[in-house]
């Protein structure tokens, strides 16, 4: 069985519904060590004072505040320490939400919630409510001394918690001027054109369907080289932006690949799930 990261309960009016918490997702990454060329030996990073060759010993470090250029205002652990939330063991609701009136923005990580011993009864009580309300719970709790904002989901099975961003974390977009505010406006016959391509590559969407591809490359990069096969290294060309006059020529020539009226690039299969390489087993090992 799963090991929980936490455990608490979901509190809301006067009801409290034992829950424990597990990771919703499984790490994928490559860890890569960093080596001198010649001889294999590992990099070991060392703290040195700026200014000068002294190593400074781990527990004379401390945090600090950089009011303007080396000017600072020290932090001991004691002291934010001293601020950090209590740790209650309480998901504390606030608010029942459409899930549509939240930005997908705002989410950023995933867990699932199960019942504690003893609360299967109230855990499947309240799943089956919130799924049958198609409400979404705001809520908030302390995870590892700090405090998040989440919205908890159900299926009418499992309930899911995802933690988010709170309001002033999100950059609101037109800060960035990410758009030019005398942007061109498309061309009527280009939007219906750019529609109709959408509607050739709408599907369902399928999660198996898209993979790693950077990771399965790195992974065999690794593997051949482990075998003592030559590398040759392949020279790749950054895609350029579709200049104006040829936007009508590209829409027509996507919409006739995606109806079939001439062979579409086809989508790279997932890897078999056949004998598995040494290299991605560790991978594998270290993801768990």
């Amino acid at each position: 069985m799963a090991r929980a990261i936490w455990s608490g309960s979901i509190s809301f009016g006067l009801l409290n519904v034992p829950v424990r918490m597990y990771s919703a997702v499984a790490r994928r990454s490559i860890a890569l060590r960093e080596i001198r060329e010649s001889d294999s030996s590992r990099i070991k990073l060392r703290r040195f004072a700026e200014g000068t060759d002294e190593e400074v010993p781990r527990e004379e470090i401390i945090k600090a505040y950089e009011l303007t250029a080396g000017q600072y205002v020290p932090l001991t652990k004691d002291e934010i320490a001293a601020l950090a939330p209590e740790k209650t063991r309480a998901i504390d609701v606030s608010d029942f939400v459409d899930l549509a009136q939240i930005d997908p923005i705002y989410f950023d990580s995933p867990y699932y919630l199960g019942p504690a011993t003893g609360a299967e009864k109230a855990y499947s009580l309240l799943a089956a409510a919130m799924a049958a309300s198609g409400k979404v719970a705001i809520c908030n709790f302390v995870l590892r001394s700090k405090e998040n904002l989440a919205a908890i989901r159900s299926d009418g099975k499992v309930l899911t918690l995802t933690t988010m961003r709170f309001a002033d974390e999100v950059v609101p977009a037109d800060e960035l001027e990410i758009v030019p505010e005398k942007a061109q406006k498309p061309a009527k016959r280009e939007q219906e054109m750019a529609e109709q391509l959408i509607a050739s590559l709408s599907t369902d969407f399928d999660p198996s369907a898209y993979h790693d591809e950077y990771r399965e490359q790195l992974l065999a990069l690794i593997e051949k080289k482990a075998e003592g096969k030559e590398i040759v290294a392949v020279e790749t060309e950054t895609p350029k932006a579709t200049k104006a006059p040829d936007l009508m020529a590209a829409l027509e020539e996507s919409i006739a690949a995606a109806q079939g009226k001439k062979p579409a690039k086809k989508r790279k299969k997932a890897p078999s799930k056949a004998k598995k390489s040494p290299a991605k087993k560790r991978a594998k090992a270290k993801a768990k």
